[in-house]
């Protein structure tokens, strides 16, 4: 079983063996994963992958199944060629492998590929979900861009951004009970700055029990009794990007 006590446990749980059902493409200086649902729709989700990257058959799995919900789906590369994290990788230097990557520098790429799904995919209301580093990336965004219209941010690093609370869209944030990386401590915060700043609709909700990494982990391979709480949260996702988009 994977040790739980590293800087970031995303790697417990990986569905190795998914292929996905998209197709890998380019866009301007970006590579991207994109699927799309049988029937012609105008929404559509940005997935921000993890520090694993954006060819983890995890977080393909997350945007297969946000097509099967009726989204066309994109993942873009949003390292933009810089190699992801592995999990064989010397965790005593993550620090100085992170500081090359700043969830807060996604701008650019966010740009082009809303472009690219308004332009070629004919989407108008657009939405994202995050995951750990992506999770970060999300709350980013849903306080800088204009342009889209509901975020959910699942165990993002909240601690990044000192002002994380005068959010521009409805966004919510999914936490696990027993997560290393971001501690309750950090959430409370979070729920507290919220309430004095935030204008739009936000919603904050810890799943007991859960480690980091919960809702995109095959998890359930390790312990069956998180497996509701796997359901639950992918669930309360799509619920909330189909209340708002």
């Amino acid at each position: 079983m994977a040790n739980e006590s590293r800087p970031c446990p995303c790697d417990i749980g990986d569905r190795f063996d998914y292929g996905g059902r998209g197709q890998e493409v380019q866009i301007e200086h970006i590579k991207a994963y994109v699927v799309k649902p049988p029937v012609s729709t105008d929404r559509a989700v940005i997935v921000i992958h993890d520090i694993f990257g954006w060819q983890l058959p995890n977080t393909r799995y997350i945007a297969d199944m946000l097509t099967t919900n009726g989204y066309i789906a994109i993942c873009p590369d949003f390292f933009v060629g810089q190699e992801a994290w592995k999990p064989s990788n010397d965790w005593a230097s993550f620090d100085e492998w992170r500081k090359t990557r700043d969830c807060s520098k996604t701008d650019k790429e966010v740009d082009v590929v809303l472009k690219y799904l308004r332009e070629q995919c004919g989407a108008k209301k657009i939405g994202v979900v995050g995951f750990c580093w992506g999770g970060a990336a999300v709350q980013h965004l849903m306080l800088k861009n204009p342009q889209l219209k509901a975020g959910v941010s699942l165990y993002g690093v909240i601690r990044l951004f000192e002002d994380g609370s005068s959010l521009l869209h409805p966004t919510l944030f999914i936490f696990a009970e027993k997560d290393k990386i971001v501690s309750l401590e950090e959430v409370t915060l979070l729920k507290q700055k919220l309430k004095e700043n935030c204008k739009v609709d936000y919603s904050v909700k810890i799943y007991p029990g859960q480690t980091h990494g919960f809702v995109h982990r095959k998890r359930e391979d390790i312990n069956p009794e998180d497996k509701p709480y796997i359901e639950e949260g992918r669930k309360d996702m799509i619920n909330w990007l189909n209340k708002y988009l």
